[in-house]
Formats: structure tokens, sequence, C-alpha cells
């Protein structure tokens, strides 16, 4: 990506393009015509399947008032129980907490780049697809990468932190 073509993107776009090139990602961000603040607008947006949405939830653990950031498949519920397993207890995170924390707002929270560092955790249903997208630091912005990819940028652990798919 040209310095000219990074200059022109939003802050928080230009931090995670930072952070891909860093770490040797070879997929840097795409701007949508339109805002994917939730994963189905983003699905819809790609062409691809809800699952492939790498949504980024954020909670506030209760001990101690740190980000956790929870990633999962878009058609997927994050089952707060399970993450208290991991984590300790959490509650729901704000506008406020989410920006100030992550440095970006709800509907653009990237996987990495964060304000502060964050405790994440990966959910391994993800890891059905060859291809996922992720936020990349603005409701417009997302970034192509291997679920796998998810681990090596963040360093976080693949769990199981989602609810139990219901079958119909």
């Amino acid at each position: 990506m040209s310095r000219a073509e990074l200059e022109g993107l939003p802050e928080g776009v230009q931090r995670v393009v930072a952070a891909l090139q860093a770490q040797g990602h070879g997929h840097m961000p795409r701007m949508l015509d339109d805002a994917a603040r939730t994963a189905q607008q983003a699905a819809d947006a790609l062409g691809v399947a809800l699952g492939q949405i790498a949504k980024s939830i954020i909670f506030r653990r209760k001990a101690d008032d740190v980000a956790v950031l929870v990633i999962t498949s878009g058609d997927r519920r994050v089952d707060e129980k399970k993450v208290e397993a991991h984590v300790g207890k959490i509650g729901r995170a704000d506008a406020g907490f989410v920006k100030e924390r992550t440095g970006f707002s709800i509907g653009g929270v990237a996987p990495i780049a964060h304000a502060t560092k964050p405790v994440t955790l990966i959910d391994r249903d993800l890891l059905r697809f060859d291809v996922v997208w992720a936020a990349a630091g603005h409701p417009h912005g997302v970034f192509p990468l291997h679920p796998g990819d998810l681990q090596r940028l963040t360093g976080a652990p693949v769990v199981d932190v989602v609810q139990e798919a219901v079958a119909v």
C-alpha cells in the first residue's frame, strides 16, 4: 500500500495496516462502499457466508477492568459463561469503554492494533473456513485472512466460547 493510499485512510485503518505490515500479513484492508457495522452487513457486502465474518466482541473483565476481546464467527453467539471460564467474571462493555480501550468504534473493532492490549480469545468455530474477514479499524474497512493467521497475529488461544448450535 502506497504512502498516499495509506494517508487517505481513517486513522484506525492506518493502525491496522501498520500492524499487518509489521507482521508480514499479505492482505491489506479493503474499504467497502457501505458501512458493515454488523456481521450480516459485512457478509452481504462481501458476498460471503455469515460465518466467514470474524466478529470482534469486547467485554469488560470485572476483576480489573481489562478489555476482553472474543473473536468468533458471524453466525455464532458468544456464551459468556464459557468466556468466564477462561478469563474470570465479565460484563458488557459500553461504546465509551470500547473506544477508550481499543481505539476503535463499535462496528469497526479490529482483532489487532488496539490502543490497550486486550485479553483475547478466538473461537474454534472460525477454523471451519479457509478464509475469514475481520474488521479493519473502521465500519467500512475489512481484511481477509486464514483463521490460523488470527492466532499468529494476536497470540490468542483457540477455544470453545460459543453457544451450542441449535438444529432446525
